[in-house]
């Protein structure tokens, strides 16, 4: 079948747009051969037409269903139709949002059926919630591939979900360590940074309050340490409100979203996640393919990534002064920071490889594409 016509695959997520999953699936397409496959990108909502200018190939199409918040039954049908214009071979549904479409895909036909875990949902940042385990039993039923990102995430899918086993792979994003490389940082201040979309799950304020509590207790550091923030979102607000209030609005950039993240970690000396939870972080991969050591929080797969001690270190999660204590140790030793750096980087080449992550995806799409 692959020999006469590309494979099409439907790929549908809640928004095209800014995101850690939006560019794992940016780099998949970029990646997979244009010979053998055709792409749509199906949003429940809308997407965005700037950021799709990073789709560098031209076997891809957009479709929007322009869902209104809430429940939108509606949805339904206009997905239904969809898929019966498309016909694809692959349905890859992606994140909780999105997994109800799989429905949708066995009534119109889809042949092959995949659903991706990238992370957890604020609604359940731990997993626990009952609804949704048994939706993902039930749903899960038509599925025949659940992809998880994370280790953290296939024990939930095995355990609390209830999956067998033969049904769940786990599977790595990879990081373009062409694209994110290491570059000598300028001089001046140590630059402590983070980069992500400026909501509940991020937390940056915890960030914005170790940076608060560091310099409250180092008065010597005034003038040596800068805070930057890259991205934009409801809690922006909150974090210019963290330092204004400490005196230190001018030691902090918030700098926005930017096109370019390599660029923005060309700018850092250390790199922090603060997050509440996560699965496998997108920007923790860049930073130790750009050479960085990562400070980030033991939450959902961060721990996978970052080897705490060697290219990193792990702390709890909303503890201001581990946070805050972990940051100042690259401050003091910045041979600590070359080593830990150099040895992300390391593990970013050998397990975390884009050209892996995409073998791995067309493994899976050319078995459920038969």
């Amino acid at each position: 079948m692959t020999g006469r016509r590309p494979i099409k695959v439907a790929h549908v997520l809640f928004h095209f747009g800014i995101g850690g999953l939006e560019n794992g699936l940016v780099n998949l397409i970029n990646g997979l051969d244009p010979a053998r496959y055709r792409h749509v990108l199906v949003c429940l909502t809308d997407f965005d037409e700037v950021y799709a200018r990073r789709l560098r190939t031209d076997n891809f199409e957009l479709r929007a269903l322009h869902k209104q918040p809430g429940h939108d039954p509606a949805v339904w049908w206009r997905m239904w139709q969809l898929l019966r214009e498309l016909r694809p071979d692959v349905l890859h549904t992606r994140n909780f949002v999105a997994l109800e479409m799989q429905l949708v895909g066995l009534m119109a036909g889809v042949r092959g059926r995949v659903h991706g875990e990238h992370g957890w949902d604020v609604q359940d940042l731990d997993g626990t919630v009952r609804k949704y385990q048994l939706a993902r039993r039930v749903i899960g039923s038509v599925v025949h591939r659940f992809i998880a990102l994370s280790q953290d995430l296939e024990r939930y899918l095995l355990g609390p979900v209830g999956l067998p086993r033969g049904k769940v792979l786990q599977r790595y994003n990879g990081v373009d360590c062409a694209r994110f490389h290491p570059v000598a940082a300028p001089p001046g201040p140590v630059v402590i940074g983070t980069v992500g979309r400026m909501k509940a799950v991020k937390n940056q304020p915890l960030l914005c309050r170790a940076f608060v509590a560091l310099l409250a207790r180092r008065s010597d550091l005034a003038g040596r340490v800068r805070l930057r923030l890259v991205g934009s979102g409801p809690l922006r607000a909150a974090c210019e409100d963290i330092v204004a209030a400490a005196g230190l609005a001018d030691a902090v950039d918030f700098t926005g979203d930017s096109e370019r993240v390599e660029d923005e970690l060309c700018h850092m000396h250390v790199f922090v996640l603060p997050s509440r939870a996560e699965g496998i972080s997108n920007t923790i991969l860049e930073a130790m393919a750009s050479g960085l050591p990562v400070v980030a929080t033991a939450v959902g797969g961060n721990p996978e990534l970052v080897v705490d001690g060697s290219t990193g270190c792990l702390v709890p999660g909303d503890d201001v002064e581990a946070l805050a204590g972990a940051i100042e140790t690259y401050l003091d030793e910045p041979e600590r920071r070359r080593q830990h750096g150099a040895q992300g980087r390391r593990l970013a080449l050998e397990r975390f490889s884009l050209d892996g992550m995409i073998a791995a995806y067309d493994d899976i799409y050319t078995e459920l594409a038969r």
